[in-house]
């Protein structure tokens, strides 16, 4: 229960990022929708399907996709307010890659799979869908290029995994690997704080 609680509040962040980016390429309301979606669904409709959890949670629970629509809407009939204090948005979105960072990474850890998939599972659930909707809008997705994004969700799937052997039970699992990993996303916003980036010379 509790993980279905997570990835749908993970849905809901998630669409919210998708619907800005929408409309700041001045998409249509399909545009709007097909943006929430992936990028609210899609780390997950990727991760069910390398896992073998097939068909995907998504596309089988009639919940996910209204909500994405409902988080599309609420973000298009907010937007004046919300980018007044974008901070919201930034929050959201970080909200949203804790979420999935733990729900990730313990569906992986469900279907016993070993440590580095763990890991890797918890990056794509949260880094999967903003990679889609990125290259729906032809831009280089922004965990390849900027922001402690993707890395901020590999390190929090490190701490689910690590989390294992404190036998702490799975509810503070989660619970810890999804504050852990949403305090690490805002305090690298905070600071700033980029991986270093290649240069032509380097090559």
């Amino acid at each position: 229960m509790l993980l279905l609680i997570l990835d749908i509040l993970g849905t809901f962040a998630f669409a919210i990022s998708g619907a800005e980016k929408a409309v700041r390429y001045r998409l249509d309301w399909l545009g709007l929708i097909v943006l929430a979606t992936v990028t609210g669904v899609g780390g997950g409709i990727l991760r069910d399907v390398m896992l073998g959890a097939t068909p995907p949670a998504a596309l089988t629970n009639p919940i996910y996709l209204p909500i994405c629509i409902a988080g599309a809407f609420f973000y298009l009939a907010m937007r004046k307010r919300i980018r007044k204090i974008r901070v919201l948005i930034l929050v959201a979105d970080a909200l949203g890659l804790g979420f999935f960072t733990a729900v990730g990474a313990a569906k992986a850890s469900a279907m016993s799979a070993g440590p580095y998939s763990i890991i890797l599972f918890a990056a794509i659930t949260a880094a999967g869908g903003g990679l889609i909707r990125d290259l729906l809008v032809s831009e280089i997705p922004q965990v390849l290029k900027s922001d402690f994004y993707a890395t901020a969700a590999l390190i929090g799937g490190i701490l689910f995994y690590v989390l294992d052997f404190a036998n702490l039970g799975s509810v503070p699992q989660i619970l810890i690997t999804t504050a852990f990993t949403f305090a690490l996303r805002l305090f690298a916003m905070r600071k700033k704080i980029e991986l270093p980036k290649t240069r032509k010379k380097d090559f």
